[in-house]
């Protein structure tokens, strides 16, 4: 177990990191305008699981075998991108759908779910934090390094879920208010699509561009 020190600083840090907006959040706020919350909050918890898988590997030590391998944290730069934008642009292509077509289509759970496991596991920005953060608020004298880390890591992801639901949420409430006009949510609908688009954009330019 971390020291109550190491717990209280990573802790602050995670919820700068998590709460101010970011790709997570504008990932779930997306999906909600999109989708609706139930199938946001899915997309919260799928990409919450991806990350959870990078918090394993780091942990493990095979973080640092990605981190020094350009060519692979390239790949997963790229990847995460692009699939960002492609949901992106499925939303915009799909603004209009009326609600009755939405929900008898394609984004049945395990879809939404496996989609955002990819969106989750590819975030190279969550992979370099905790590259960066877990090592720093370990001790060996408080214990196995790797266990400190995974309840580290839970906490980042614990935080992580809560304050994504909560924006996942307030858009989706605001989507359904919106649904009472088919006109006013297909460009509501076409935002979000275009919010998943530019993010996917961005991602892939901090991926290409040399900083």
């Amino acid at each position: 177990m971390p020291s109550a020190a190491n717990i209280v600083g990573f802790t602050l840090l995670a919820i700068v990191i998590i709460v101010v907006p970011g790709p997570g959040v504008l990932f779930a706020v997306g999906r909600a305008l999109v989708l609706g919350t139930k199938p946001a909050l899915l997309s919260v918890l799928g990409n919450a699981l991806g990350v959870g898988v990078q918090i394993v590997v780091v942990a493990l030590g095979l973080g640092v075998v990605i981190q020094s391998s350009p060519t692979a944290f390239f790949a997963i730069q790229v990847a995460g991108a692009i699939m960002i934008g492609y949901l992106g642009i499925r939303a915009i292509m799909q603004r209009t759908e009326s609600l009755e077509d939405a929900s008898a289509k394609p984004h049945s759970k395990s879809t939404i779910l496996k989609e955002s496991v990819v969106v989750g596991l590819t975030n190279a920005k969550t992979l370099v934090f905790f590259l960066a953060a877990l090592p720093s608020f370990v001790a060996v004298e408080d214990g196995d390094p790797i266990l400190q880390m995974l309840f580290l890591g839970a906490l980042f992801s614990s935080i992580g879920i809560a304050s994504d639901s909560t924006y996942a949420i307030a858009a989706g409430k605001a989507r359904d208010w919106l649904a009472t006009s088919a006109k006013r949510l297909a460009v509501f609908r076409g935002l979000g699509g275009l919010a998943l688009t530019l993010l996917g954009l961005y991602m892939l330019y901090e991926a290409t561009v040399p900083n």
